[in-house]
């Protein structure tokens, strides 16, 4: 029986989260969550110790002024916007989580705009 989209998508996102976890646990680094959308891209900074986000952004902030655009532009915006939260948190290195999605296109742009602005990814 072949697996749909949706549960190899999950599978592929428990993989890649719980390898983060196991790292993260011993070095107590946050991780930098992506999660995209048809619609919208989101990235949340998460320390999973304390089990707390420290900073978010999204293309549904209407200050970031790319509100409802999910492409490789508003990627960057986003990208850059979570690494200035990032310092201001007090946070210089994150791990990248992707969850499911794969490196390329919107999450690459994402990841490459954050260690533009000086998050080491």
């Amino acid at each position: 029986m072949a697996n749909s989209k949706r549960t190899l998508f999950l599978k592929r996102r428990m993989r890649v989260r719980n390898k983060l976890r196991k790292v993260t646990a011993n070095i107590g680094r946050p991780r930098l969550s992506v999660h995209r959308s048809n619609k919208n891209i989101s990235v949340q900074l998460i320390d999973d110790v304390n089990g707390v986000t420290l900073a978010s952004a999204s293309t549904l902030e209407k200050a970031l002024g790319v509100v409802g655009k999910c492409n490789i532009e508003a990627a960057k915006i986003v990208g850059a916007a979570i690494a200035e939260r990032a310092k201001k948190a007090g946070v210089e290195q994150a791990f990248f989580d992707r969850g499911g999605f794969l490196f390329h296109g919107k999450v690459k742009a994402v990841a490459d705009a954050a260690r533009e602005a000086g998050l080491k990814i």
